[in-house]
């Protein structure tokens, strides 16, 4: 496994991420410790060092896993946590974005971690009743003790994660250097703006379910298909996905792999710092996942999937694409004008 630069950082973390939320059987769908430590071992001799973990995950039980399975070799990994969701039913100061849960929840997974810091602390969604610059200001200050060493945030609209890194340049505090998003070839709606404001800013990205809940696996296309998993509130019944699901697995069968290694090298060859997330549940799942660092999708496949699975950017984004706007916006140069900033936006030279 090679290594990339997290964002503005200098922080040196796998290109492929272990994510930690199937550590635990408390949500009826995880891993045992035994095979959560068989996953760990794998991900490792790998060469992955990046885990993600996350307060809320399998009750707690997640973190406590993690911080066992680094313990004899703590510096050695990148591990990330997350803070806003509730840890006490009912309370309200136990939930949020804000300055008193931020603190007490890093204290809690500090323990549970068994660790003194943790390299990249997560705000997990946001919660739309915080000021942003209480939570960058706080995150600030967890950095300046040393209990985080970077920031990045999860689940949240791209206006609000542009103010906050702006908001932190201005006043010299402490910036996003990650983003967590819902990315996969079923799924491209991050295009609009997250991953255009992410390649603007230099923050690296962290996709989840990079395999659509397990759609594009190809197991919900067998005669008979699994009854249970994420996908089955509706994913695994949407005609579209199906259709995308099929050319995954078109492509995996004329390069001789997996589909679920065609989904993830999709993602990992998208522009940007990318480092898919994988989470698996079994060993067998990770070590095919793992098999996609050996597959690399060439510009044939990657146009065919790109038209499965296109979606409307919506607007302004189709707006400003029709060449009458253009016209207008440009004075009939468009064409005339070599403007490397057009990667930024996802537009071609």
């Amino acid at each position: 496994m090679r290594y990339k630069l997290l964002g503005k950082s200098g922080l040196r973390v796998s290109e492929l991420a272990l994510g930690a939320m199937t550590f635990g059987e408390e949500w009826g769908w995880g891993a045992s410790k035994s095979e959560s430590r068989k996953m760990f071992d794998a991900f490792v001799k790998a060469g992955g060092n990046f885990i993600d973990t996350a307060n809320r995950y399998t009750e707690g039980t997640s973190e406590k896993w993690v911080g066992e399975f680094v313990a004899s070799d703590r510096e050695h990994f990148v591990i990330a946590t997350k803070y806003t969701l509730f840890m006490r039913r009912d309370d309200p100061n136990f939930s949020g974005n804000h300055r008193k849960n931020m603190m007490q929840s890093l204290e809690a997974s500090l323990k549970r971690l068994g660790t003194e810091y943790v390299d990249l602390y997560w705000v997990h969604a946001w919660d739309f009743t915080t000021y942003v610059d209480e939570v960058m200001r706080a995150l600030d200050d967890l950095v300046r003790q040393g209990k985080v060493l970077h920031i990045g945030i999860s689940d949240t609209p791209a206006w609000i994660v542009s103010q906050a890194n702006t908001i932190a340049d201005l006043r010299g505090w402490t910036p996003f250097v990650g983003l967590q998003i819902r990315y996969s070839l079923i799924d491209r709606t991050a295009e609009a703006d997250l991953l255009p404001m992410a390649r603007a800013f230099d923050i690296g990205v962290t996709p989840w379910s990079v395999l659509g809940a397990g759609v594009l696996t190809g197991k919900y296309l067998k005669k008979t298909p699994p009854r249970e998993g994420r996908a089955k509130e509706g994913a695994a019944k949407d005609k579209r996905n199906l259709t995308i699901a099929e050319e995954v697995a078109a492509v995996a069968e004329a390069i001789g792999c997996t589909s679920s290694q065609v989904a993830i090298s999709w993602v990992r060859q998208q522009r940007g710092v990318i480092v898919p997330l994988l989470g698996a549940r079994t060993l067998s799942q990770l070590k095919d996942n793992l098999g996609a660092l050996d597959v690399t999708l060439d510009q044939k496949h990657l146009e065919r999937l790109d038209k499965a699975s296109r979606v409307d950017l919506g607007f302004p984004h189709g707006f400003l694409a029709q060449d009458p706007i253009r016209d207008f916006v440009y004075g009939g140069t468009y064409d005339k004008i070599h403007n490397h900033r057009r990667r930024m936006s996802g537009e071609p030279y």
